[in-house]
């Protein structure tokens, strides 16, 4: 592979749809776009897959309450299940209380490998790992290439990307060409790349009057704290101590480093290592543990990622070479200080000098994570952003303020950790949410997505959305989103604002297992269920059903649902509530929902072919 003389990759690789990134977000929309038929190159900035349960070692699941009845996709869901299946079928195979499904990386990059290998053997999906996007050519308002190069340690990675990111000489670099292209990297690195505009740190509370945004103006600086996590075992009797980093007083002091934490409450949560704490809470060991050697034999392996190594002095997007080598030395000082000052369970002093680094469970040499865990990212800069107000419960409602162009949902609270220059962080309770197709699409380059953290949201609003399933989501919309514009050789922004599109790109997602709205008692392998999430998403919920995540299939429909269920199919397809003629009396929600469904399907099949 050579250099042209102007500089260009002489190789270029070709697909209908490029995703660049490959976190969760970035698996979830190559697996979309493939599923769809189309070709698809996704790309990887590290040696392997799935960002936040691999690389940034968060393979402690971030999840809702629902998660294991509903509320996330048939290919999320796959993915839980292959992963379980690792450990043969073991519901929580760490046994860490944070989550319902703890469990090594390992098994992650296992299971994402499995999902994606039917889309790589069939030839339509080409993963390439260990580079990383350093420019961009756009050909008017569309863009036509990604440069890619491959990716440095990242100890050396610089902090703003370029060619020199890249081997010297005329080798490892290509140019990626498709028809649309995902943003999947985990800070936004494509989009100004691209020329998309963006946006990060906080708008401030004068732009959208949000209770949690930094009060005045913006403050783009204040992007939310990193983590360098790290997998530890316990050995009891030895003495695994690591050196005392620089700056450990200070951190020690003003992190500070301590076992006790204030909780979302505003209570101070006070715990122990092994035993439960004074308050009752379970012992810190086993908060993010990820293997549970009772369990699997051996011994335990436990995640440290807490407030004592929430690392907040630099921001990853302005810094990234300093907040990386920074939040790595400050993991190493809270592991020195659990080793050598955390007070003992049993009051007879302080430290526990058997833990020990487990770089074999972490994947990397050292047993801290290989990357940063990133908590925020560049984000898509539109007049129309998701805010707080749209994700906050609504009196008498059980759903957040509902949006007609839903391609996904998620529910996480607003979970804002502590913002460069402003420690403290913030907390609020949010309503089940979904995913609008139109905070992915950027105003130009007309053919680029948002496929990760990135999406069209405030700072306080993308809180929410940027744990595991929350990006996967945004992720499986994106690739969907993009292998229908590519396929129907339109741009996404039209299939959004079209409603024949934009109902075609939902009925496909419907049928893919994705739901569109919150309908817990309908499961993806529920025949109705592309019809009761199609109409559901276009409005079709009414009376009782508002006020509760089920649908209630199969009692009764009111005239309030007949009224609503009605509506929504005439705004999915004109005419289709009529050709589905009056309910007959006594019919369920689940008979008029399947009727109008049909009726909503021959509409759209007769529209395609048109």
């Amino acid at each position: 592979m050579t250099n042209r003389q102007d500089g260009r990759p002489s190789r270029t690789l070709t697909a209908d749809v490029a995703v660049v990134g490959g976190g969760l977000g970035g698996v979830a929309a190559a697996l979309a776009a493939a599923r769809a038929g189309r070709t698809v190159v996704l790309t990887c900035d590290q040696p392997v897959l799935g960002g936040q349960v691999t690389s940034q070692l968060v393979p402690a699941l971030d999840e809702h309450p629902h998660v294991e009845q509903g509320g996330v996709s048939a290919s999320y869901r796959e993915f839980r299940t292959l992963v379980r299946s690792r450990y043969g079928g073991l519901a929580n195979p760490g046994g860490g209380w944070v989550s319902r499904l703890c469990f090594e990386p390992a098994a992650a990059e296992q299971a994402l490998a499995d999902l994606l290998a039917p889309h790589v053997a069939a030839g339509r999906l080409r993963v390439l790992t260990g580079v990383r996007p350093y420019a961009a050519r756009r050909d008017g308002d569309r863009l036509a290439e990604v440069h890619l190069a491959e990716a440095p340690p990242p100890a050396t990675a610089p902090d703003r990307p370029g060619p020199q990111d890249g081997p010297a000489g005329a080798d490892g670099r290509l140019a990626l060409a498709a028809d649309v292209f995902c943003d999947a990297t985990e800070t936004g690195e494509l989009l100004p790349l691209a020329g998309a505009p963006w946006t990060v740190g906080s708008e401030g509370r004068d732009a959208h009057g949000e209770g949690l945004a930094l009060p005045g103006g913006p403050q783009p600086h204040a992007v939310q704290s990193c983590t360098v996590g790290f997998a530890v075992e316990h050995r009891p009797g030895e003495d695994h101590t690591v050196p005392r980093p620089a700056g450990y007083r200070r951190w020690r002091d003003s992190q500070p480093f301590t076992l006790e934490i204030a909780g979302w409450d505003d209570r101070l949560h006070r715990y122990r290592m092994f035993a439960d704490g004074p308050d009752g809470h379970p012992p810190f060991w086993t908060y993010r543990r990820l293997r549970d050697g009772a369990l699997l034999g051996g011994r335990d392996i436990a995640l440290v990622n807490w407030a004592g190594n929430d690392y907040a002095d630099a921001s990853l997007v302005h810094e990234p070479r300093r907040a990386r080598a920074e939040a790595r030395a400050l993991s190493l000082a809270f592991l020195h200080w659990l080793q050598t000052e955390c007070p003992r369970d049993d009051g007879s002093g302080r430290g526990y000098s058997g833990l020990r680094l487990a770089p074999a469970a972490a994947g990397t040499p050292d047993g801290l994570a290989a990357e940063p865990y990133v908590r925020e990212s560049r984000r898509l800069l539109t007049d129309r952003p998701v805010r707080e107000q749209d994700l906050l419960p609504v009196p008498g409602q059980a759903r957040a303020a509902h949006r007609h162009d839903g391609a996904g949902v998620a529910w996480y609270h607003l979970d804002l950790h502590a913002r460069v220059g402003h420690p403290q962080s913030a907390y609020a309770p949010t309503a089940p949410f979904q995913v609008p197709l139109s905070v992915l699409v950027a105003d130009t380059p007309a053919n680029l997505l948002a496929a990760a953290k990135n999406l069209a949201a405030t700072q306080v609003a993308a809180a929410a959305y940027r744990v595991h399933h929350g990006e996967w989501a945004v992720g499986e919309a994106a690739g969907a989103l993009a292998a229908h514009a590519a396929g129907r050789g339109t741009g996404p922004a039209r299939v959004v604002a079209d409603p024949r599109e934009r109902a075609l790109l939902q009925r496909t997602l419907a049928r893919d297992g994705v739901p569109l709205a919150w309908l817990l008692d309908v499961a993806s392998d529920d025949p109705l269920f592309p019809s009761a999430h199609l109409l559901a998403a276009a409005g079709g919920l009414a009376g009782p059903r508002t006020g509760t995540l089920d649908a209630l299939p199969d009692e009764p429909a009111t005239g309030a649902d007949l009224r609503a269920l009605a509506a929504a199919a005439e705004r999915l397809a004109p005419g289709a509530a009529a050709s589905a003629g009056p309910a007959a009396p006594g019919s369920t929600w689940r008979d008029v929902t399947a009727a109008l469904g049909t009726a909503v399907d021959r509409a759209l099949d007769r529209s395609a072919r048109s």
